[in-house]
C-alpha cells in the first residue's frame, strides 16, 4: 500500500509500505480522510520527541471498514468509522475507572516515542483496535468526521470546566483547537466568550463561530480589558490553548478570585506560573489530555452542526501533496488551519 512515510526529521515521502495484518480483536480501516495536526508539525522536525523516524504519523482520520478480525462484533465491511487517537489498554485502573485517556499502557497513533512505535493513518489503509472505533452516521463528509479527534479534545476541555450557566469564559489561543474551544464552552452553558490572539484573522473567524469579543493580546491589557467586561471582577472560566508562559500568565490573571483555569495547551514541557495569584486569590487549576470516551456526543454534535468545522479545512490534497503541505505548514503558512490528506486521490 502507499503511504507517507517519515524516513528522517523534516523528510517525507510516499513509498510502498507493508499492508498492516490484523488481529482478532481489530479492524483494517481504509483511510478517506486524516488531518495534519500541529503535533505533527512538531513531530516533523524532531522538536517534540514523540515522531522518531521511520515513522507514519497520522491519527485525525476516518475511512471504511475493509476487513474485520475473527472476533469483532458491531462492525462489518463498508461500514464508514472513525476512530480514537488514543490506543487504551481496557484492562488497567484507568481504563475500568473510564479514564482511557490516561490509560498506564496507552499508546497514540501515528506516534514513535521510543517506549512504542505505532504507525499511523497517512496511508491507505491503517488497523485499529474494534473499542476505540464509531460507526459513522450517513451523509457525514470524511473530511469533518476526520476533524471528531480535534473536536473531541475540545469537548473534554469544556466537560474538565466547571461551568455554570451564564458564565464569561475567556479562551486564550484561536487556533484551530481554540476556535473549536470556543464552540464547546457556549454548549456548555457560558453566555459571554472572550477570545484572545495575537492574529487578527484568527479572531475574526473566533468571533464568526461564537467569541462575542476578540482581544488581540499584543494590542491591549488583556486581563484590564477582561476585567472592563465584566464588571471589574474577570472571568469565571478561562481556557489556556497554546502551552507556554506568557498565555498561562494571561488565562490566570484574566480570571476573578474563586474561578477555573482549564490548561489545555502542551507546546513546552515547561513553564512559569504566577503561583501567588492562583493560592491569593483560590483559583481552580485543570490540566485537559485528549478525550475520554466523548467520540459519540461529537459525532452527534457535528452531525447536528452544533459544533462547525467545514470553515476550519483550509484544502483536501493527496499523500503525493503531503510532504509540500507539511512543509508549508512548517514554515507558517499564512491562514492555513487544517489540512485534510486524501489517500485514494
Amino acid at each position: 500500500m502507499k503511504a507517507l512515510l517519515l524516513s528522517e526529521y523534516k523528510h517525507l515521502e510516499v513509498t510502498d509500505f507493508p499492508k498492516p495484518e490484523i488481529s482478532p480483536h481489530d479492524l483494517l480501516v481504509q483511510v478517506k480522510a486524516c488531518g495534519i495536526c500541529g503535533s505533527d508539525i512538531h513531530g516533523y522536525d524532531g522538536s517534540s520527541g514523540r515522531r522518531i523516524p521511520p515513522l507514519v504519523m497520522g491519527h485525525e482520520a476516518a475511512g471504511v471498514v475493509a476487513a474485520v478480525g475473527s472476533e469483532v462484533k458491531g462492525f462489518k465491511e463498508g461500514d464508514p468509522v472513525t476512530f480514537d487517537s488514543t490506543v487504551s489498554c481496557g484492562q488497567c485502573f484507568y481504563c475500568r475507572k473510564g479514564k482511557i485517556n490516561l490509560c498506564d499502557n496507552r499508546m497514540v497513533l501515528g506516534v514513535s516515542c521510543g517506549e512504542y512505535r505505532r504507525h499511523g493513518a497517512f496511508a491507505e489503509y491503517v488497523v485499529v483496535p474494534q473499542h476505540i472505533c464509531y460507526r459513522l452516521p450517513e451523509g457525514l463528509p470524511f473530511e469533518h468526521a476526520a476533524m471528531i479527534e480535534a473536536v473531541s479534545v475540545a469537548v473534554h476541555a469544556a466537560n474538565r470546566t466547571p461551568v455554570v450557566l451564564g458564565d464569561t469564559a475567556v479562551v486564550v489561543g484561536s487556533g484551530m483547537i481554540g476556535l473549536l474551544v470556543i464552540q464547546a464552552i457556549r454548549l456548555a452553558g457560558c453566555s459571554t466568550i472572550i477570545a484572545v490572539d495575537l492574529d487578527e484573522g484568527r479572531l475574526e473567524k473566533a468571533k464568526q463561530l461564537g467569541a462575542d469579543v476578540g482581544l488581540k493580546a499584543d494590542a491591549v491589557d488583556v486581563p484590564e480589558e477582561v476585567k472592563k467586561l465584566t464588571g471589574g471582577r474577570g472571568a469565571d472560566v478561562a481556557l489556556e490553548v497554546v502551552g507556554a508562559t506568557p498565555t498561562i500568565a494571561t488565562a490566570i490573571e484574566s480570571t476573578r478570585k474563586g474561578g477555573n483555569i482549564t490548561i489545555v495547551g502542551n507546546l513546552a514541557p515547561k513553564v512559569e506560573v504566577p503561583l501567588q495569584s492562583i493560592v491569593t486569590r483560590e483559583l481552580s487549576v485543570f490540566g485537559s489530555c485528549a478525550s475520554s470516551g466523548e467520540y459519540p456526543a461529537c459525532i452527534e454534535l457535528l452531525e447536528k452542526q452544533a459544533i462547525r468545522v467545514d470553515s476550519m479545512i483550509t484544502a483536501t490534497a493527496s499523500l503525493e501533496e503531503g510532504a509540500s503541505w507539511f512543509d508549508r505548514l512548517y514554515q507558517g503558512e499564512p491562514g492555513a488551519m487544517k489540512v485534510i490528506l486524501d489517500p485514494t486521490r
